[in-house]
């Protein structure tokens, strides 16, 4: 798998409830959900707000076998499967979706949903409402009109999107990284609705300081940019370089030391052209970042990037802990600079302090935070126990 696609790894319903017994040769098909308004938890009204969803497997007739799946910043709903026999990589957690399989999809009906806000608007197949899309009012995009939302926002859209299903209640919520988020709020705000919670690569109960002040820094790029003219940038001329460096940004943040070492090391972007001897030279880390960055701003919206990070700088659930009735696997990647395993230990800690029922399952690697999207066929056991509970 190339490491871009590990990285890029009343409501109606197009189709019917439930869909054939998952197969690997089964081609996944996106979905739109549709509510024809939303009320933001702030308040706002957003007419039309549309989300995409897959889903893998079968709801049972007392409907009571479903799993969503949330997914993390960068991330879509296509956390399994492929959409052509023709792509290159299936989705993003593809080695525990299906049958035999941790999510196993001869026993469970899972649901992968897109969030509002996603970042990648230019995906054909990522279906999203944000400030890129058209606003039915004035018939333009949104832009920097579009309300301000939360992670809160993500999970109550999806609520409505179970709800359209007749499920009752969900076996499990899972997630990896802003995807945990969206897990631990489902906990928080529908207790009554969660049984399990799987979250994967958390930053914990809430966002911290430091957390809040490294989404703030990604955002920097794209501010900064020329283009940027406070978000009221012209549809051609988006600020592509500032949205590129952003990602770039994401991508080493989501990484670690032991990736970079041994993937460029201290090698020359072009050989012959030491960076010792001029400034216009440079490190092939610091090249292949660049590419990165400019190969996913090609799909990505600048200002969702922006409205993606303040969503993620609001979270918590530190304030509802009372409420809590969910059982949890919190899965930490052991070498993750962005949110380190300590995170996740200091969570269980409270967790176990309010009664409630946690474990914390590292998962092995020198990949960072991206071990929590590309090595969880090593955690495959203690989340097939989890989920079997």
């Amino acid at each position: 798998m190339s490491w871009m696609k590990k990285m890029a790894l009343g409501l109606a319903l197009g189709a019917s409830l439930t869909t054939p017994a998952w197969a690997l040769d089964q081609i996944v098909q996106k979905r739109t959900f549709r509510l024809p308004v939303y009320t933001t938890v702030g308040g706002q009204t957003v007419k039309e707000m549309k989300v995409g969803f897959e889903t893998y497997g079968t709801l049972n007739d007392s409907r009571d076998n479903a799993i969503l799946i949330t997914h993390f910043y960068s991330g879509t709903s296509h956390a399994a499967g492929k959409y052509a026999e023709s792509d290159a990589a299936p989705g993003y957690w593809d080695t525990i979706i299906g049958p035999g399989k941790p999510l196993d999809t001869d026993k469970y009906f899972i649901i992968a949903s897109d969030t509002p806000l996603n970042l990648n608007t230019k995906d054909p197949h990522v279906v999203t409402t944000g400030p890129a899309s058209i606003n039915p009012d004035t018939g333009k995009p949104w832009g920097m009109d579009f309300p301000v939302l939360s992670i809160g926002d993500f999970v109550r859209v999806q609520k409505s999107l179970v709800d359209s299903f007749g499920i009752p209640k969900l076996r499990a919520v899972a997630g990896a990284s802003m995807g945990s988020m969206q897990a631990l709020e489902w906990s928080a705000a529908y207790p009554e609705m969660v049984d399990k919670v799987v979250a994967v690569i958390p930053p914990g109960l809430e966002f911290d300081a430091y957390q809040i002040g490294v989404l703030s820094l990604w955002a920097a790029p794209i501010k900064l940019d020329p283009r940027w003219q406070g978000g009221a940038y012209a549809e051609d001329k988006p600020p592509v370089d500032g949205l590129a460096l952003a990602l770039a940004n994401v991508t080493l943040d989501a990484l670690h030391n032991g990736w970079a070492n041994a993937k460029f090391g201290r090698a020359m972007a072009e050989p012959g052209k030491d960076p010792a001897q001029s400034l216009d030279n440079d490190y092939a880390v610091a090249s292949g970042l660049a590419k990165m960055g400019s190969a996913r701003a090609a799909k990505a919206d600048a200002r969702h990037f922006v409205y993606l990070a303040r969503a993620n700088q609001q979270f918590t659930i530190a304030d509802r802990l009372d409420r809590l009735r969910a059982r949890y696997l919190l899965m930490p990647a052991s070498s993750d600079l962005l949110f380190p395993p300590a995170l996740s230990h200091a969570a269980a800690a409270t967790l176990k302090q309010k009664g409630r029922d946690v474990q914390v399952v590292e998962i092995p690697g020198t990949g960072g935070h991206l071990d929590g999207v590309t090595r969880m066929a090593e955690v495959a056991e203690p989340l097939r126990s989890f989920l079997a509970q």
